[in-house]
This record gives C-alpha cells, structure tokens and sequence, in this order.
C-alpha cells in the first residue's frame, strides 16, 4: 500500500517547528554547558542533534511516495491492520518491559556500570518491538 495523500501539508510550519525546536536544544545545551554539572551540556547537545537528525530523516521518509507498514503505522496513516499489528507490537514490549527492567536493577545492584545496563536496557526494548513487529506483521 502506498500513501496517495499528501503528507506534508504545510511545509513552512514545519520549517518553523523545527526551527524553534533547534533553538530551544542549542539554548537549554548552551545554559547547561555554562551552569550544569558535569557534562549535562555536552550530553544534551549530542543526544538533541541525534534525535533531530533522526526526526529528519523520519520526516523525509514519510514524505515520500512510499512508506513501509511500520512507516504507516507510526504516523497514524496506515489502514486497520498496520495499526492492529503496531498495538499488537507495543502491547509485547509492554509485557517484557517489566521483566527486562527488573534483570536492569538487579545487574546495577550487583555493580554493573548504570549507563551500559540502560543503554542495554534501551536496545534491548527497541529490538523486542522491532521483532515483535515483524512476526506479528508476517502472521497477520
């Protein structure tokens, strides 16, 4: 199924969106540079850059002529089943998500590094959704 409807409807809007989004990550990552402990500032510029980049490339992904199940299912223009399948998708990560958080605490608690179990934690959760997605996509 390919979308037969513009997605972007208003393009300056969403320039301008983006424009003030930019804004506010520079400016709360430039204060926290200055004010902040540590390197909150830093972490905030990185992960802010990668998300916008992310968001951009997820923008011109769905402004295109064709999308993927997934694609569809996210933004909310897919039909009845790409949304059945995403629900589905979530409602397994939902359920793991417990479980996986409580084997997170137990390994901080026994004297893992904090960032390496939640970045784990974090990889862990998208690859259940992404698997999730796909064999409930391929059964349905």
């Amino acid at each position: 199924m390919s979308t037969d409807h513009q997605l972007v409807k208003h393009p300056a809007l969403g320039l301008l969106v983006g424009a003030v989004t930019l804004t506010a990550v520079v400016g709360t990552g430039l204060l926290l540079r200055e004010h902040g402990p540590g390197n909150m500032g830093n972490g905030l510029l990185q992960g802010g850059a990668v998300g916008l980049v992310l968001a951009g490339v997820m923008i011109w992904r769905v402004s295109r002529g064709r999308a993927s199940t997934f694609e569809r299912a996210w933004t909310l223009t897919g039909d009845e089943r790409e949304d059945a399948v995403l629900t589905r998708a979530l409602a397994v990560v939902g359920l793991l998500a417990f479980p996986l958080t409580a084997v997170a605490t137990i390994a901080i608690a026994l004297g893992a590094l904090t960032e390496m179990v939640l970045f784990l934690l974090l990889v862990t959760e998208v690859a259940v959704g992404a698997v999730a997605f796909s064999v409930i996509s391929r059964r349905s």
